[in-house]
């Protein structure tokens, strides 16, 4: 596959492969891949997620070049870049993620560019305009789960403050995204709850997927949501005047993006 080649000759990682994404072999195959930057092992440990975690490495400040030069090879028209949390650095790793958007523009100059972040809690209020002065085209932060959860999945993370980020995004003229994952035990009320948030806090584009166990030390799946439920949930989120919404069982934030940036329409 040309997106395996190019990201593991360049050193580079996917979150595709790092969180055991279901969709991989049809977006690699597809010539897509969301590019995760400032190293593999993420700082957090929510139990949902299959992503590493522990004490990361020092930056790569080659990083954003090599990135710059997959999108180029891969022709790409629209990429996905998203990251580990990072709270050990002291803006987040914001001034990283932002490198490589600008790397991005140089390189490629016509390719719109995604950005899936953290929501940089410990790293102040300057992390995110950081983020937001590199200019991307949409700037993406996942509220994960519903408000109940939160404490028991993102226990580093804090429900509200991820509102504020979203709130932050849109307020300052950007396309804010936010992707849900459902199935940990939540109720279809504390669902549409969370959509209302999302929607007060500016957030125009959302994704809804089914939560799938990566490991045995992963967050139990409570329950498996079908197919028309999830069309039901789409409608209910354009009715409340989201922009653009893909829901689905195996949607993630990042899956068929471009698509969804140009249209909305699946």
């Amino acid at each position: 596959m040309l997106v395996k080649k190019a990201t593991e000759g360049k050193n580079l990682h996917t979150v595709c492969l790092e969180a055991k994404c279901p969709n991989v072999g049809e977006c690699f195959c597809g010539g897509r891949a969301a590019f995760l930057v400032l190293g593999d092992i993420c700082t957090r440990n929510c139990r949902y997620c299959a992503v590493s975690h522990g004490k990361p490495a020092v930056l790569d400040p080659d990083e954003p070049r090599r990135i710059a030069e997959a999108v180029s090879e891969l022709n790409l028209s629209y990429t996905v870049i998203t990251s580990v949390t990072r709270d050990d650095c002291e803006d987040g790793g914001a001034s990283h993620i932002a490198a490589c958007v600008r790397a991005i523009r140089k390189a490629a100059g016509k390719c719109k560019i995604e950005v899936l972040i953290p929501d940089f809690r410990y790293a102040g209020h300057n992390a995110l305009d950081i983020i937001l002065k590199s200019c991307p085209d949409v700037v993406n932060h996942n509220i994960e789960v519903v408000r109940s959860l939160f404490p028991e999945l993102r226990p580093q993370g804090e429900y509200d403050y991820s509102l504020s980020v979203l709130h932050r995004i849109s307020s300052s003229g950007f396309s804010a995204k936010s992707g849900l994952m459902i199935g940990f035990g939540e109720s279809e009320s504390d669902i549409v709850s969370t959509f209302e948030d999302l929607r007060r806090a500016g957030c125009s584009i959302l994704t809804v997927g089914q939560y799938l166990r990566s490991s045995k030390e992963g967050f139990p799946v409570s329950r498996y949501y079908r197919p028309e439920e999830f069309l039901r949930l789409e409608v209910e989120a354009k009715k409340m005047g989201f922009e653009k919404v893909l829901c689905g069982p195996l949607v993630r934030s990042s899956y068929h993006a471009e698509r969804t940036y140009k249209s909305g329409i699946y």
